[in-house]
């Protein structure tokens, strides 16, 4: 409660007390019991009642949040030119009255649902795009009332600023925005810039009629049902054919992954071929060095074949080996007991 209310107040107290003892005069002056001075008790209370209507009705307070227009009997122009800011002020008591209008931000909904928007039902904005393609939009305005600028606003709308100000012009310049632009460009490729356009001029516009603009918001844009279901089937032709894109890339995947698998195979098996015939090069090479030297021992040593082939016969073989030019073998003789 500020110092005004209190006056207020105060007044409308004294007024009844006043009243109640004006009647209880009254009553007792009716019964011939008159009350002992009751005229000059009447006449302070009367007095003290005026003066303080009198200074409930000059003092007003303005909250933080707020600016006071002065509407004056006493100003040729019928209004002051400057508004009261917060705090306590003095006007002329029943000659001057003071309107307050709201400087804090305020948000205007325009909604396709029902409990949404500033307006119940459907409050979306139709407007048709540059192809002739018909889209509902939902935006909100997020605004303030320039405190330079009230006394302007209270002349040129008064409390109509929202209606006839903030929600015709919003609704008028998003129709303009969206007809420059396709519908493919509305909900994807240049939403942004429609944003942005709007925004311009609705600064431009509020700027001009006392407002200030502290953001537009692009909530959602629906389309007819027509075009939704060929957007969906768009999207649909468009999912399937990025899975088939994905299944060739995954079968071209599976292929490239089987030749190099066939490759690695065809490598090893030449290595191991070559590394097998390497082998057997090195192997006939290390027989060919041993039969030549075979043959030279021979040629120096005829007796050689005789002993590697006694070396060759089993241990237990017991045999008289006799000389190459005689026809028979004796067994040997017993050498155990």
């Amino acid at each position: 409660m500020n110092i005004a209310s209190g006056m207020g107040i105060a007044a409308t107290v004294t007024w009844v007390v006043v009243v109640g003892l004006l009647v209880f005069i009254v009553a007792q002056a009716a019964r011939d019991r008159k009350v002992k001075g009751g005229g000059s008790i009447l006449a302070i209370g009367f007095s003290i009642a005026i003066v303080l209507s009198l200074i409930s009705a000059g003092l007003i307070f303005i909250n933080p949040q707020e600016r006071g227009v002065v509407i004056s009997a006493f100003n040729s122009q019928g209004i002051r030119q400057t508004a009261l800011r917060p705090g306590l002020h003095w006007i002329i008591p029943f000659a001057e009255t003071v309107v307050s209008y709201p400087i804090s931000h305020q948000t205007y909904t325009m909604s396709i649902a029902h409990f949404e928007g500033a307006i119940e039902g459907d409050d979306s904005i139709e407007a048709r795009t540059a192809d002739g393609q018909k889209v509902l939009v939902d935006a909100s305005v997020i605004f303030s009332v320039d405190p330079e600028k009230v006394v302007d606003v209270h002349i040129n709308w008064q409390d109509r600023y929202i209606n006839d100000l903030v929600r015709a012009v919003s609704r008028g310049v998003i129709r303009d925005a969206v007809s420059q632009y396709g519908v493919q460009d509305v909900y994807s490729l240049k939403r942004q810039d429609l944003i942005n356009d709007v925004r311009g001029v609705l600064e431009q516009k509020f700027s001009s009629n006392g407002l200030i603009l502290q953001d537009f918001v692009l909530r959602n844009i629906s389309f007819s049902d027509e075009y939704a279901a060929s957007v969906e089937q768009k999207q649909i032709a468009e999912q399937q054919a990025q899975q088939a894109q994905f299944v060739v890339q995954q079968k071209k995947q599976e292929a490239e992954q089987a030749r190099q698998t066939a490759q690695g195979l065809a490598d090893a098996a030449v290595i191991k071929a070559e590394g097998e015939a390497q082998a057997r090069v090195i192997e006939a090479d290390a027989e060919a060095k041993a039969l030549t030297t075979i043959a030279a021992a021979l040629r120096t040593n005829p007796d050689l074949l005789t002993y590697q082939y006694i070396t060759k016969l089993a241990p237990n073989v017991e045999a008289m080996f006799l000389p190459n030019d005689s026809p028979f073998l004796f067994p040997l003789p017993e050498t155990t007991p």
